[in-house]
């Protein structure tokens, strides 16, 4: 019976940190989908995002309570035990992660209600937006397969998110500068940069889980 009732709760740990990663694919998604809604300016597609936003609180508010039921019925110890606790960190970073993707979205609708071209390409802010979401994705691989090589390897995308983000700040500050017509729309998309540069953060969030879950020890990688 003690095997059985131990196979059960492996298979319960192994079935929360599916629905962790399915929670990540959705909010992996909906950045790219709110991203996609202001390059293409596509008000459409900025509203699915905000609208869609129910669904990963939704998730957020399951996950949560499996981990609750998991922490009172089984009284988890040691490694098990931070493998619940870390879950509960991750869906809050996913939870915000999302929250930032609705927010571009509204940025993107307030873009589009001024019926103005872009002041220049977005080139940084589409790769901002692809390494971000490599960023989540390769967090959450880290903290299933308890990879802390990968989990640093989340880390140093940062470095390059924040360095992108500098170079977008610069620039948008360079037009202001000489435009102050530019200025509304420069603040939009400085905005955004700095949502995706959030993300980016919250992801190495969940690397500092997957780390902790696989040596026991918290590192702090964002510094």
């Amino acid at each position: 019976m003690a095997v059985t009732t131990r196979q059960s709760f492996q298979n319960s740990l192994k079935d929360l940190q599916q629905n962790i990663l399915r929670m990540g694919s959705i909010v992996e998604q909906t950045i790219s989908k709110a991203v996609e809604s202001l390059i293409k300016q596509d008000n459409e597609k900025a509203t699915e995002v905000i609208n869609g936003d129910v669904i990963i609180d939704d998730m957020e508010l399951d996950i949560e309570n499996q981990c609750l039921k998991l922490l009172a019925t089984q009284q988890p110890m040691a490694k098990d035990l931070r493998k619940i606790a870390s879950g509960f960190k991750i869906i809050t970073d996913l939870e915000r992660m999302a929250d930032y993707a609705v927010d571009i979205s509204r940025v993107t609708k307030r873009i589009i209600a001024t019926n103005q071209p872009f002041i220049k390409p977005l080139i940084d802010i589409p790769r901002m937006a692809e390494l971000s979401q490599t960023m989540v994705k390769q967090s959450l691989d880290a903290y299933v397969r308890e990879d802390v090589d990968l989990a640093y390897t989340v880390a140093k995308a940062d470095d390059q998110v924040d360095h992108l983000y500098n170079q977008v700040f610069r620039e948008l500050l360079l037009y202001m500068m000489e435009s102050p017509k530019t200025i509304q729309q420069a603040t939009y998309i400085l905005f955004v940069g700095r949502y995706l540069e959030r993300i980016a953060d919250h992801s190495t969030n969940i690397a500092e889980e997957a780390i902790y879950l696989a040596t026991g020890e918290r590192k702090e990688l964002n510094d």
